[in-house]
């Protein structure tokens, strides 16, 4: 394997901190998710996360200046990322509420697995010894935090695995968009989009729940999560490459296994710590590797 340019360190460690806003934001997310699920099902909670990020996203772009910045000729690079997006974030939240949160976490990890494999070919990034390893020695810690039975698959297990195989062509797709599209116009395309799509989804059968008050902050907040979450991986895309960026995400894992034992009594225990210590190892020894070689 040929080793690949390097981004400058305080590139890579920029994408880190970017990497960081978006991990607070999806596990804040999760926990909204699985309060609604109850509720809602995902194509309405996709609707109406979506509506409300149009809202914020038009404020913002209207409010900044940037709504020059939307163009139209992606469009169907857009709609090719933002099918993978709805498909892949649908499937996520109907694992959130019939799995334990650190078990879904584990399954999505497996996207950073899946961006090394395909980003070669979709985005022309190289593959690197020290990307691989990172990349295994991160799925071996969620491995070693979730410990999934494979004995025992279920419908959820399915959904959270699919959803890790769309969440990488997203992340590739994003990274394709950034060398010639705003953050303005990627987040903008995001939710008017998967808001059509919502609609139609939610509303082939002729019966879209209408959420009560109490329930209106938590899908505000999952409008805005979103937005952060996609906003700080789009930040963190467009100055480190994927390969770099994706494994930083594995730092979730542990901090969601803590969240749901606090607020769903989901078991916690030593080898979530152990995971997590092989988690941040490979990221750790990545971006040193990354950086090492610039300096």
């Amino acid at each position: 394997m040929t080793l690949a340019a390097s981004a400058p360190p305080t590139r890579v460690l920029g994408a880190a901190l970017w990497m960081l806003g978006a991990i607070g934001s999806f596990s804040t997310m999760a926990v909204a998710g699985r309060e609604l699920g109850p509720i809602l099902d995902t194509f309405e909670i996709m609707m109406y996360r979506s509506f409300f990020g149009v809202i914020i996203v038009v404020a913002l772009a209207f409010g900044s200046g940037t709504w020059r910045e939307i163009k139209t000729d992606a469009l169907g690079l857009h709609f090719i990322r933002n099918i993978a997006h709805f498909a892949g974030q649908n499937l996520w939240f109907y694992a959130v509420t019939v799995i334990p949160m650190a078990q879904l976490f584990a399954l999505e990890f497996t996207s950073p697995l899946w961006v090394i494999v395909l980003a070669p070919f979709i985005l022309g990034e190289r593959m690197t010894r020290v990307r691989v390893t990172a990349a295994v020695m991160g799925f071996i810690g969620i491995l070693i935090v979730a410990r999934p039975d494979m004995d025992g698959i279920n419908s959820g297990m399915i959904a959270a695995a699919s959803c890790a195989i769309f969440f990488a062509l997203v992340a590739m797709f994003t990274k394709r968009l950034t060398r010639s599209q705003s953050i303005t116009c990627i987040l903008f395309y995001l939710t008017v989009m998967q808001l059509v799509f919502g609609i139609i989804c939610a509303g082939y059968d002729g019966d879209i729940a209408l959420p009560g008050w109490s329930n209106m902050p938590l899908l505000v907040l999952i409008g805005i999560c979103g937005l952060v979450a996609h906003f700080c991986i789009t930040k963190a895309l467009t100055i480190a490459p994927a390969t770099v960026v994706v494994p930083i995400d594995f730092a979730r894992l542990p901090i969601i296994a803590i969240v749901a034992m606090l607020f769903y009594g989901e078991a916690l225990d030593i080898w979530v710590f152990v995971g997590a210590v092989i988690i941040f190892a490979g990221n750790y020894f990545n971006i040193w590797h990354e950086t090492r070689k610039t300096a």
